[in-house]
Formats: structure tokens, sequence, C-alpha cells
């Protein structure tokens, strides 16, 4: 049992480090792994207890867990006590993520992006057009690859699979621009 609890501690802490990369807390991939591992409902007392934990970061965690819905509350028949359990579809919170916060931040940069591009195409002095034009056409270059990223995360997260078509003529354009240049 204690050789369990060392190695469920120590695949818990991968997964924060991993959380931890992509913008979350480490203490909710801690806290979602033992959840996901030990496969039944548990107390954030518990929790605390394996995981060496605060009762305040515990809840913190498990609240914006449950916003990020990979943890539901749960209660036992006869017990006060509120109970936490790991959603286990695991390609179900990935997709949720993309489509929350990936795609949400593509959206944002390309709005951006067509914006200062199209203020950059106005009329401007004689002496300026040239090299704002170059901007512009930079720009161009990221909101293409934005889209390709929106399209691409959008694939992932409708079907579970993507066509790399766009990507190769992505990377196929980009090549023939660094042969131009």
């Amino acid at each position: 049992m204690v050789k369990e609890m060392e190695l469920l501690q120590e695949v818990a802490d991968a997964v924060g480090s991993l959380m931890e990369f992509w913008g979350f807390k480490r203490v909710m991939g801690r806290i979602w792994a033992l959840l996901y591992l030990r496969g039944e409902p548990l107390v954030a007392a518990e929790l605390c207890e394996q995981l060496a934990i605060s009762t305040g970061a515990a809840s913190m965690a498990l609240a914006e867990l449950e916003h990020w819905a990979v943890v539901r509350r749960s209660r036992k028949p006869g017990d006060r006590r509120e109970f936490f359990e790991a959603e286990t579809d695991i390609w179900k919170m990935i997709s949720r993520v993309l489509r929350e916060r990936e795609l949400l931040q593509i959206e944002r940069a390309l709005e951006i992006f067509d914006r200062a591009r199209e203020q950059l195409q106005r009329p401007s002095a004689p002496g300026e057009q040239a090299r704002l034009s170059l901007v512009a056409d930079r720009i161009g270059r990221l909101a293409d690859l934005a889209r390709l990223g929106r399209a691409l995360v959008s694939a992932i997260v409708q079907q579970g699979k993507v066509d790399l078509g766009p990507l190769m003529r992505f990377a196929s354009a980009a090549a023939g621009r660094v042969r131009k240049a």
C-alpha cells in the first residue's frame, strides 16, 4: 500500500507538471490525477492528506477543476460530506479546454491582426507605403497561421481527427516564400 501511494503521488506530480506547462496550476493536475487514478470519490480532507496540500489550496483547485468540468461533486447516502470524483473521459476534458481557451485566444488574435492590417492598408505618406505594405503582409501571414491553427483546433474538437491538408498547403506556401526571399 505504501509503495502504491508513492507511485500514485509520483504520477500525480507528473500530471501536475504537465498541467503547469499548459498554463494551469500544478495542484489542479495533482488533484485530478489522484482522483482519476484512485477511481473512487474522495473527500477534500483525503486529497489534502494524500497530496500534502492545504485545505485552502485544495478548495481553490477543486473549484477551478469543477469550472472546467474535470471534477464533480457527489454525495453518498447517509454521509453529509462532499465527495469529489474525476471526469474519466480525457478527450472530453481536452476538447473543452481547446474550445474554451485556445480557440478563444486565436479568435482574439485574429481580430487584432485583421484590425491592424486594415489600418495599415489605409493611404499613408508616399515614403511609408512600401514599409507599411511589408508590415501588413507579415501580419497577413500571422493571420493565415492563426486561421490554420483555428481550423486544426476546431477539427480536433469537433471531429476528433485532423485534416492535414491546410497545414501542408501552409507549409508549401511558406517554403515558397523562403525560396523567393
